[in-house]
């Protein structure tokens, strides 16, 4: 398997672990928590949002520079880094935390035993959160020979860039729901 391979399915594998993570803490009751204390929500809520910001203008300010080197720079890296990036990056998200309150609880029989009911909404959640990303992977690769353009690679750049800014401002202004 070539490493360009393993990469995406240490991406895939670490996504639907910090889906689990994340689900599974909400179920936990950690959602909850995080729901009825104003200050925590609020210091996850900045963290996050500050962390956005940071990746974003990195990004923008990368724009100029980016080259087909630095993506020959991310197949160096090592699978297993990748793993826990991905995983951490979505299970550490508070807003998943708070969606998955918000979801679980419209297809949960509080007459009927949780546990199973739980285990089933966390498989099908985190099945097809993992297909999800593998058909974003799938697509990177086959649109790897076309983005590797340098004017492709700073559009995207710039893109990107100000979507991570943008979502870390959303993050930064999201009220809670009283």
């Amino acid at each position: 398997m070539s490493h360009g391979k393993r990469v995406a399915l240490a991406t895939v594998g670490g996504v639907a672990l910090g889906d689990l993570i994340a689900m599974s803490t909400s179920l936990a009751g950690l959602g909850a928590l995080v729901l009825a204390a104003a200050t925590l929500f609020t210091a996850l809520k900045w963290v996050g949002a500050v962390y956005l910001v940071y990746l974003g203008v990195k990004l923008l300010r990368s724009a100029s520079t980016a080259s087909v080197g630095d993506i020959e720079k991310v197949t160096e890296t090592r699978a297993s880094s990748v793993f826990g990036h991905a995983a951490a990056v979505t299970a550490l998200n508070p807003k998943s935390i708070v969606f998955f309150i918000a979801f679980v609880q419209q297809f949960v029989v509080v007459d009927s035993p949780l546990l199973p009911q739980f285990a089933i909404l966390a498989a099908t959640f985190v099945g097809l959160a993992a297909i999800n990303a593998l058909a974003h992977a799938i697509l990177a690769h086959k649109l790897r020979a076309k983005i590797a353009r340098p004017s492709v690679l700073a559009w995207f750049s710039r893109l990107g860039g100000g979507a991570l800014v943008a979502m870390g401002i959303a993050t930064a202004t999201f009220k809670r729901a009283q």
